[in-house]
């Protein structure tokens, strides 16, 4: 469980550091540093309880990755760069990390996707099922149909929705709530707006979505709306892809009704 850095700041920042692969010495000596400005072997051992023996290892540690600079004085005096240049420096590595991660990922990926899957894939907890629309959104190519409670329509899906809407993506939204659909109106000007199926309030159901007729998800918030997001069930979906699949067929039926319908309203 992550420290609460307003709580215990000491902790929190160790126990970040060790996360950004700083060994626990090292991380403890820069925290030390960090509160002290600039210390001896001996401030640091004595601000950190870090053995003094190790303490020239740690800042050994530290300054090859520049977080620490040396005073050649006797004895020697250590200064740690500022909490944000640290901040930036982390950033600009764990960025690093993602890109290589991404590259190295997508050049294993099949050349090219199935077009159909026969099962159905499970996603569990809000923020892994929002990730999956997110990347669905960007997939699309023609149609986006999605039904949702407007408490999950966060500023991330709806940036997506409006990268969709620049390729020229139709978008067809269901299920909001008024004022919600006033600011998609105003975001997406293009999108069209109809009625859900049910009173969302009354049900467990989270979102309903079909891109381009071939890849649909359903979500349920399994332990109701008042479950903490970073719960794993407080949110659980099931998707699937291709004309043929089982999932697809009836979501792509359930949609076609329900817009023909709407479109014979207006």
């Amino acid at each position: 469980m992550t420290t609460d850095p307003s709580q215990d700041p000491q902790s929190a920042a160790i126990e970040q550091l060790e996360q950004f692969g700083l060994s626990s010495y090292a991380a403890r000596t820069f925290v030390a540093l960090a509160s002290l400005g600039t210390g001896t072997a001996r401030d640091v051992s004595e601000a950190s309880e870090v053995p003094r023996t190790r303490v020239y290892d740690a800042i050994d540690e530290l300054h090859d990755r520049g977080l620490v600079d040396v005073q050649q004085s006797s004895p020697k005096r250590f200064w740690a760069i500022s909490a944000e240049t640290a901040s930036r420096s982390f950033e600009h590595e764990l960025r690093h990390r993602t890109d290589v991660l991404r590259t190295a990922l997508t050049e294993l990926e099949p050349i090219e996707r199935r077009d159909s899957q026969r099962g159905v894939w499970t996603v569990d907890g809000q923020p892994a099922v929002t990730e999956r629309v997110v990347e669905f959104f960007g997939d699309a190519e023609s149609e986006i149909v999605y039904m949702t409670v407007g408490e999950l329509l966060t500023d991330g899906l709806i940036e997506a929705l409006s990268g969709a809407a620049e390729r020229d993506v139709s978008i067809k939204l269901g299920g909001v709530s008024a004022d919600v659909q006033e600011r998609i109106q105003d975001e997406i000007p293009g999108a069209t707006m109809f009625e859900s199926l049910w009173v969302w309030s009354e049900t467990p159901a989270a979102r309903l979505m079909m891109i381009d007729g071939e890849k649909t998800l359903v979500s349920a918030l399994v332990n109701g709306v008042d479950a903490s997001p970073s719960d794993a069930r407080s949110e659980t979906a099931i998707w699937g892809e291709g004309e043929a699949n089982s999932l697809v067929a009836v979501l792509k039926a359930i949609f076609t009704w329900r817009l023909d319908a709407v479109e014979r309203d207006t």
